[in-house]
């Protein structure tokens, strides 16, 4: 897919993987419409940053809790740039065991509504659009507790609602290529440890003690955090480069899936 020309709405793109992924989109010739709500005080230094690529961009505040505001958020973005080829659906609400304790109503619903419930919405009010490009592409986001759950060393960072809410990420992956195709392409990267996700630049990574942190890493085969990049790498893969791809959910988890275990060496065995 040449990318040069295109237009990419990224969710909660203030700073971290959504921000990094815009940058990137922005640098690759992709006009931009980048949403946020949260953390007002980075909105300055994204703007800079985005003048520095001398993208054409978009910043749009919205709170997509209020499912009501979405049609109108799509409607801007066609507004200002005619048209929609990529949706970059990265929003979730990933609430850690260590940082909440148990669930209270108000965490589960804020985790379902947030990961989930926008996630279907804004998909859904951008999928005509999406169609009329003749060859959209949809990247969702989400994570590996919708696999591991709150077991293991990450028992402390994945809650349960939370892993509920990634597994059914999934099934709308499916779902969406399935209904989408084929002027669009619906693909999914699930991740792990991400350094602004879940990672060392977020409040519940301080409140690990050592050996819980160190048990993470080991349980990694690639032994460190994921980074911002090797997940903008791999978004610019899947939609630039994949054009036979969709349905498909790529893991970008640094191993964490396989655990610390090791493969012994082949032995020499006993028959001559």
């Amino acid at each position: 897919m040449e990318l040069k020309g295109k237009v990419a709405l990224v969710l909660g793109a203030i700073k971290g993987i959504g921000k990094g992924i815009t940058l990137a989109l922005a640098k690759e010739g992709v006009k931009v419409a980048l949403t946020y709500y949260d953390w007002e005080e980075s909105l300055e230094e994204l703007k800079q940053d985005l003048g520095k690529s001398r993208a054409d961009y978009l910043v749009l505040r919205i709170n997509l809790l209020d499912t009501d505001e979405i049609p109108t958020l799509v409607d801007k973005v066609i507004g200002r740039f005619g048209r929609l080829d990529i949706l970059i659906n990265n929003i979730e609400r990933g609430g850690w065991p260590v940082v909440h304790g148990p669930y209270v109503r108000e965490q589960w619903d804020l985790e379902m509504a947030t990961t989930l419930r926008a996630k279907w919405w804004v998909y859904t009010s951008a999928l005509p659009h999406l169609r009329a490009s003749g060859e959209g592409v949809v990247v969702n986001i989400s994570s590996i507790a919708g696999l591991v759950g709150r077991s293991g060393p990450s028992g402390n960072i994945f809650n349960d609602g939370y892993a509920a809410a990634n597994r059914a990420v999934s099934s709308f992956t499916e779902t969406w290529a399935r209904e989408a195709a084929p002027e669009v392409r619906v693909n999914e990267l699930m991740l792990g440890l991400v350094e602004t996700r879940h990672g060392p630049q977020t409040r519940g990574w301080g409140l690990l003690t050592d050996s819980q942190r160190r048990e993470i890493i080991d349980h990694t085969p690639l032994r460190r955090i994921g980074r911002i990049e090797d997940v903008v790498e791999a978004v610019l893969f899947v939609i630039r480069d994949a054009p036979f791809m969709t349905g498909s959910v790529l893991r970008i988890d640094g191993g964490y899936m396989l655990g610390g275990e090791y493969s012994e060496t082949m032995p020499q065995g006993i028959i001559e």
